[in-house]
């Protein structure tokens, strides 16, 4: 039987799961010690980057935890949680890793025994998973690198922050959007933003021609182009040199980065 024991962090809302994972303690309750804890006011404090990075840097699971919808001391902060973390596990799922190894949940103040109880079910899924790959495939760690860059940019922030006044009250031109279609267009954008940022990290490394950069984005040459022209109207990529007839492409670093 392995004895891998899963490397996990937990963040922890002030006003709820804080408290539940107190009375978890002072209850008793068994749970596995896997766990590294970070207390937040609030766990829409947590931003996408941040778990990203974690899972780069070589956690094996985070954990996000909070009050339940309603219940949030902010009143939509948790709302706002639920969405960026759909986001972020769709990145995490683009990069090849187990989107499992992300989770959320809801725990309130008198939740002790389901504290304890979404810990040691955590644990357990993670140990059938296995170790995270981030340790030693260096391919994964550059598509979180991507993953991390791309929750980044301002149109995916907007998106996920912006969503109870673009189906309520509607966008600057009045018109009110449905979940569906903004769900569609959330899930379109974080794509495409992935992409593109996984072209950049690659061509960090490396001159990449179109076809180059579609297999390892693992799509077709013209939608790949289609980036490319894009980051090279932007400034952000470059010609950096011409191997027989094909262009290779490298990015364009600002102040050595």
């Amino acid at each position: 039987m392995s004895d891998f024991e899963p490397k996990i962090i937990i963040f922890l809302c002030n006003w709820c799961s804080y408290a539940g994972a107190d009375l978890a303690g002072v209850s008793r309750y068994q749970y596995p010690t896997n766990a590294r804890t970070v207390r937040v006011m609030c766990s829409t404090r947590v931003s996408p980057h941040i778990v990203l990075s974690l899972l780069r840097d070589g956690a094996d699971g985070v954990m996000v935890t909070g009050c339940h919808p309603g219940d949030c001391h902010y009143i939509n902060g948790n709302y706002y949680t639920e969405k960026r973390m759909e986001m972020t596990k769709r990145l995490v799922e683009m990069t090849g890793l187990e989107p499992e190894r992300l989770r959320l949940e809801w725990v309130s103040a008198s939740e002790g025994e389901k504290y304890a109880h979404v810990i040691t079910d955590f644990v357990s899924k993670l140990k059938e998973i296995g170790r995270s790959p981030a340790a030693s495939d260096e391919k994964i760690v550059t598509r979180l690198a991507a993953a991390v860059e791309a929750s980044r940019y301002f149109r995916l922030k907007v998106l996920t922050g912006k969503e109870i006044n673009l189906t309520s009250k509607g966008n600057v031109y009045g018109e009110i959007l449905d979940l569906q279609t903004l769900d569609t267009m959330m899930a379109k954008a974080t794509e495409d933003e992935y992409r593109s940022s996984l072209i950049m990290q690659l061509t960090k490394k490396k001159p990449h021609s179109v076809k180059e950069l579609a297999e390892e984005l693992g799509e077709p040459t013209d939608r790949t182009l289609e980036h490319v022209v894009s980051l090279r109207a932007k400034n952000m990529l470059a010609l950096d040199h011409i191997e027989g007839t094909t262009p290779k492409y490298k990015a364009v670093l600002i102040g050595g980065a």
